[in-house]
């Protein structure tokens, strides 16, 4: 899987404070998938937009997992960036994030976390801590490849045998 991390966060872009969850992300994805960028944009609606949709263009891209921005603070603008650039919502990816990781934490509540697609890219906001980053990806990886194969048409699933 070919994807892209971006890090949404003012002081990381200012290089005042190291960006922990964008490495957390490419640690967890690992060897088996291929890294095309990592980028570190501060929490800026039409930054974040710019960055999404080049990411979008990229026709090698398939995946495009950002980290920041997503809770109530006057700064966090990631879903506002994501929405203004997804094609659709798919609402069920951070459900189950909230959802599964409610019990660790009910700070949790008020992620506004999105994920959608835009030109056949899977986007999907995570959180800004390395551990809930960690923790969300665990829940949420076995989804990505069965969705990323419906975003590209691929509908025939063993399952949907009748």
């Amino acid at each position: 899987m070919k994807y892209a991390v971006i890090t949404i966060s003012d002081s990381a872009s200012l290089g005042t404070n190291k960006d922990l969850s964008g490495p957390k992300i490419i640690e967890f994805m690992g060897s088996h998938n291929i890294l095309c960028s990592h980028n570190i944009v501060p929490d800026d609606v039409s930054s974040i937009v710019k960055l999404l949709n080049d990411l979008c263009d990229n026709s090698e891209l398939e995946l495009i997992l950002t980290t920041g921005g997503t809770g109530i603070g006057p700064r966090d603008v990631t879903p506002e960036a994501t929405k203004q650039v997804i094609d659709y919502e798919i609402p069920g990816i951070p459900e189950i994030m909230r959802v599964k990781n409610y019990s660790k934490s009910s700070y949790v509540a008020l992620s506004r976390a999105l994920a959608g697609v835009s030109n056949n890219k899977l986007i999907i906001n995570l959180p800004g801590s390395p551990k809930a980053v960690q923790e969300n990806l665990e829940i949420i990886y076995p989804l990505i490849k069965h969705a990323l194969e419906l975003i590209n048409g691929n509908t025939y699933h063993e399952g949907n045998k009748r």
